[in-house]
């Protein structure tokens, strides 16, 4: 398949097929279900946090696709810019561990998040690809492979029952 006007051919993905990764190679869209109160948190002494001043805000949403759901990082802006039912496609995201321990999808530096639509999206909520444990392939220690499933739901966002 050849993308129009030579473009280049952005390979998408379902969120149950996410892996942990350092690298920004996630395309993907999704309908945001719920999002937590923003926070503020002391940046660190790196001159892009210094340039937006002491603080980052931060949001965490959850989102789902037909497949999957995950939990998703909003920075600055992008907290007020998305609410429950926009459709989101993401291009370029990155899904890895925030802080050493919370395993979310996010735009990151060189990603990009856009509202496409909203409320007209086929979703399911479990399972959550960001409560899954993960480790190393003893077969290939660049891979991650599942290991566990920590909770079939979100331990953040509780089931609406």
């Amino acid at each position: 398949a050849e993308a129009p006007c030579g473009g280049t051919i952005v390979t998408t993905v379902k969120l149950k097929d996410l892996v942990p990764a350092a690298t920004n190679t996630v395309n993907t869209t999704f309908i945001v279900l719920d999002k937590a109160a923003p926070t503020a948190r002391s940046s660190h002494p790196h001159a892009q946090a210094q340039a937006r001043g002491s603080e980052e805000v931060t949001c965490l949403a959850l989102v789902a696709d037909e497949t999957a759901a995950a939990h998703f990082l909003l920075w600055g802006g992008e907290c007020g810019a998305f609410e429950p039912g926009d459709i989101v496609r993401l291009t370029g995201g990155i899904f890895s561990y925030h802080r050493g321990n919370a395993l979310v999808l996010r735009a990151g530096r060189r990603g990009r998040a856009e509202k496409v639509g909203e409320f007209t999206m086929l979703f399911v909520e479990t399972p959550n690809m960001s409560e899954v444990q993960w480790g190393r392939d003893p077969d290939d220690p660049r891979r991650m492979v599942q290991e566990a499933v920590v909770s079939p739901y979100s331990q953040v966002f509780k089931p609406p029952r």
